[in-house]
């Protein structure tokens, strides 16, 4: 019975929440009033202001400058905190570890450029692709600074062209590398850290994933613009934002168009992973009146993924994404994906939905069977799209599709659509019109 309510409940969820509020999360709770405000970042409220170049730095982007930002940093965790103020200008770096009280503000015009030698990144205790190791840090670090914010207009360039050429001239020589083989680092990285707040500011070109939540709760990431190039030199994985063990985050009126997923959940992989105190679920995410240029996927959960739960997509505008609502599911990892509603989506995409077997890496370490996955509680509504496939979806006896809603969806796919309650048991139908004919279930 209560299961048979969820299902309804998930049925006229999209039409509480269309084109207003929402209210409740996919499996039936509150909305805090917390994920509704979303208050610009005002600087002076949060310290002493240290504009960098009345601290001895130069604006000249070709001098290293890393360790005249991490003194200012210092000065200002040492005076009680305050905001590190980048100008109008270049400023070069490698990586900065901000400490609590202190933030990040980039003025119009200015930016923060990261190096691109890799010996300007040290080697430290960190988190990579669903693995708690020893890595090579982000230009931006943040490590148990709650309140952390990094606002203003200005830029946070991660300088990737000569990292990509390099991945690409050692994937050709070796097509077994994986993507940590070549050393790169990330733009940004915040961990252990609650109430924090990215807005305004463009990040560019990182030479791996572009913004990395790790074990964060309460996050807002607002009016963002993320970007890397698919071309002439593709930006290989570099994830407009990761979200890895976190509880409540607001993505909000950011622009997505980079060469991999605009929006990953991670978790840990292997097949252990869900008994690694390092590793977890992502529960309670808002992504909501964005636009997405091309990516792999829109909304991707997986590849090193376990438990997401309570994920809503809403509101926004997709071009030339490959995927919508990208499900990867590990062999070898157990995993779960859960309650995921996405709602009022407008724009044109290869695949509406994509569930596949993720076999890239694919490791037992030593265990005889595959890992069961799930999926369940999925309801897609309020979409109008063009795609090749709507519904490119393989059948394994690797995961489970169960309670799958698909209500006021239009469609125009080139492809031959195939969906059946035999795939996803549960499945339920409503106002599904494929190439202007309302869909009918296959048995």
């Amino acid at each position: 019975m209560i299961k048979k309510m969820l299902i309804v409940l998930l049925s006229i969820l999209p039409i509480l929440s269309f084109a207003g509020k929402l209210t409740v999360f996919p499996d039936g709770t509150p909305v805090p009033e917390w994920f509704h405000s979303t208050k610009p970042t005002n600087i002076k409220k949060l310290g002493t202001i240290y504009r960098i170049t009345d601290h001895g730095i130069v604006n000249d982007s070709t001098v290293l400058q890393t360790s005249r930002l991490q003194a200012i940093i210092d000065k200002a965790y040492a005076a009680g905190g305050g905001v590190i103020s980048i100008p109008r200008g270049t400023f070069l770096s490698g990586a900065l570890f901000f400490k609590p009280g202190t933030h990040l503000h980039l003025e119009k015009e200015a930016v923060l450029k990261g190096s691109d030698d890799i010996s300007n990144f040290p080697i430290v205790p960190t988190r990579m692709e669903g693995q708690t190791l020893r890595y090579f840090s982000a230009l931006v670090n943040a490590d148990k600074v709650d309140g952390f914010t990094i606002s203003g207009k200005g830029t946070i360039n991660g300088n990737g062209l000569r990292y990509w050429k390099a991945f690409w001239l050692r994937r050709d020589f070796n097509p077994q590398c994986t993507n940590m083989d070549e050393m790169r680092p990330r733009l940004v990285f915040i961990s252990n850290s609650k109430d924090v707040q990215i807005s305004g500011v463009h990040l560019k070109d990182s030479p791996f994933w572009t913004t990395h939540l790790y074990k964060c709760e309460r996050v807002k990431l607002l009016d963002l613009t993320i970007t890397s190039p698919a071309q002439p030199v593709k930006a290989p994985s570099t994830d407009a934002v990761d979200i890895d063990v976190c509880s409540d985050v607001l993505i909000k009126n950011c622009y997505m168009s980079v060469n991999d997923d605009a929006i990953a959940l991670k978790g840990g992989k292997g097949p252990f992973a869900d008994k690694d105190p390092n590793n977890g679920g992502n529960a309670n995410i808002i992504i909501e009146d964005c636009v997405f240029g091309f990516c792999h996927g829109a909304v991707t959960c997986g590849s090193e993924s376990i438990h997401n739960r309570n994920i809503v997509f809403r509101n926004s505008r997709v071009d030339k994404a490959e995927r919508l609502l990208w499900l990867k599911m590990r062999p070898d990892t157990p995993q779960n994906y859960e309650y995921i509603l996405v709602d009022n989506i407008k724009g044109n995409v290869g695949r509406m939905i994509y569930i596949k077997p993720w076999t890239q890496f694919f490791d037992l370490k030593g265990e005889k069977d595959s890992k069961k996955s799930f999926a369940s509680s999925i309801a897609l509504s309020n979409l109008d799209v063009d795609c090749s496939i709507a519904f490119d979806i393989d059948e394994s006896e690797q995961y489970q599709l169960t309670d799958f809603t698909l209500t006021n969806i239009k469609v125009q796919a080139s492809s031959k659509i195939r969906l059946t309650e035999e795939m996803i048991p549960g499945l339920k139908t409503k106002n599904v019109i494929i190439n202007g004919q309302e869909m009918a279930l296959q048995y």
